[in-house]
C-alpha cells in the first residue's frame, strides 16, 4: 500500500510517501519539504502568532495536494513539540483540520523517543544488542535505551537546537557568556536524566538520529548523504568537541560554508553542537553510528504492524499463505 507521512515539526513540515506492507522495507517514493521555523512563531506567552499558524496551514495544504498526486491511501499525519508546548496548540489543530482536513496527532515527547528507538532496532536488528538512541529535533533532545522493540527507559527533554538557539542563544554570533549559559543549563538537564538512563544498562550499540547529528557528523568527516543511507557514518566526540569553541564565534553566514551545513540549520549548529557534546560526555558515549531511520519510519512500522495484525486472523480463516 501507499503510506504518507505528515511531519509537522519545529523546523520543517516534511510529508514522506513510501511504499509499504506488514513485513517489508518501505520504499520511498517522494518527499516535500517546507521550511516553516515554528519555534521562531511563538510569542512570550508561549502561544504561536498568526503569521506562523498561516504557515504551517499553507504547508499542510501543500502536503494534502501532494498526496493526491502520489496516490496515497492513507496518511499518518502527527506535530511534535512546537505544536505540543503552544499554549495554543489545540486552537491551531483545530483550526488547521477545519481548513484542510487533516487532523493532526500530536505526539507526547516519549512517543517520540520510544518510536524513533522502534526504527532504530529495526534498522539494525537483534544482533545490535542493547541500543542507546539519540535524537536532537528543534524542540527536545529524545533519549531511548533497551534489549527489544520498545525501550526500557525513555526520556524527552526540553533542549532541541531551534529552543535552545531561540532562548538562550540570541545574538549572531551569541556572546561568550550566552555560549557558557546555555552549555551549563544543557548539562543540567542531561546531567538528571543520566542515572534514569544508567539503570537499563551498559549499550552495546550507540545510534544517533536526526537532521542535526547528521550535520555535526558531516562536519567532522562523515560521508555526505548523497552516499545513500547504508553508508557507514559515525560521529565521534574527540572530533566534535573541538568544533564547539569554532561555532561559538562564527556567524550562521560563514557556517553555511561548512560541509553538510544548510541554510536553514547553520543558526542552530551551535546549539546542535552543545547538546551532541553533553549527552556524549554525560552518558559515557566516545562513537555513534548515525542512523537513516527516525520518528517517521517508527510511524510507519507501528501502522504497519497494526494492518499485520488485522490482516492476520483472515489469513487464518482462508489459508492464504499455506503451503
Amino acid at each position: 500500500m501507499r503510506l504518507g507521512v505528515l511531519d509537522v515539526g519545529s523546523n520543517t513540515v516534511h510529508f514522506l510517501v513510501v511504499d509499504a506492507h506488514p513485513g517489508a522495507h518501505p520504499m520511498p517514493v517522494s518527499s516535500v519539504r517546507s521550511l516553516v521555523r515554528l519555534a521562531e512563531h511563538l510569542d512570550d506567552a508561549g502561544a504561536l502568532r498568526p503569521e506562523g499558524v498561516d504557515a504551517l496551514t499553507r504547508a499542510v495544504e501543500e502536503s494534502v495536494r501532494a498526496s493526491e498526486d502520489a496516490g496515497v491511501e492513507e496518511c499518518l499525519s502527527f506535530a511534535t513539540s512546537a505544536v505540543r508546548d503552544a499554549v495554543n496548540g489545540q486552537e491551531v489543530l483545530d483550526g488547521i483540520a477545519e481548513r484542510t482536513g487533516v487532523r493532526l496527532e500530536v505526539l507526547p515527547g516519549r512517543s517520540e523517543a520510544d518510536l524513533t528507538f522502534l526504527a532504530v532496532r529495526r534498522w539494525y536488528g537483534w544482533s545490535a544488542g542493547r541500543l542507546l538512541v539519540l535524537d536532537i529535533g528543534g524542540g527536545s533532545l529524545e533519549i531511548a535505551v533497551g534489549l527489544d522493540e520498545v525501550p526500557d527507559v525513555s526520556v524527552s527533554l526540553p533542549l532541541g537546537a531551534g529552543r535552545l538557539t531561540r532562548d538562550r542563544l540570541p545574538g549572531d554570533p551569541p556572546k561568550p557568556e550566552a555560549v557558557r549559559e546555555a552549555r551549563r543549563y544543557v548539562r543540567q538537564r542531561i546531567g538528571a536524566a543520566v542515572r534514569d538512563v544508567a539503570r537499563a544498562g551498559e549499550p552495546d550499540l550507540v545510534v544517533v538520529t536526526s537532521k542535526t547529528f547528521r550535520s555535526l557528523a558531516r562536519l567532522t568527516g562523515a560521508a555526505p548523504s548523497a552516499e545513500g543511507p547504508r553508508v557507514r557514518r559515525t560521529l565521534r566526540l574527540d572530533k566534535l568537541a573541538p568544533w564547539v569553541p569554532k561555532l561559538a564565534t562564527m556567524k550562521a553566514k560563514a557556517r553555511q560554508d561548512l560541509p553538510g551545513v544548510s541554510v536553514e540549520r547553520a543558526p542552530q549548529l551551535l546549539a546542535g553542537a552543545l547538546v551532541a557534546e553533553a549527552a556524549f560526555e554525560l552518558l559515557g558515549v566516545e562513537e555513534a553510528l548515525v542512523g537513516p531511520w527516525a520518528l517517521r519510519e517508527g510511524l510507519i512500522l507501528r501502522r504497519l504492524d497494526a494492518i499485520g495484525a488485522e490482516q492476520a486472523p483472515v489469513r487464518e480463516r482462508t489459508g492464504a499463505g499455506r503451503a
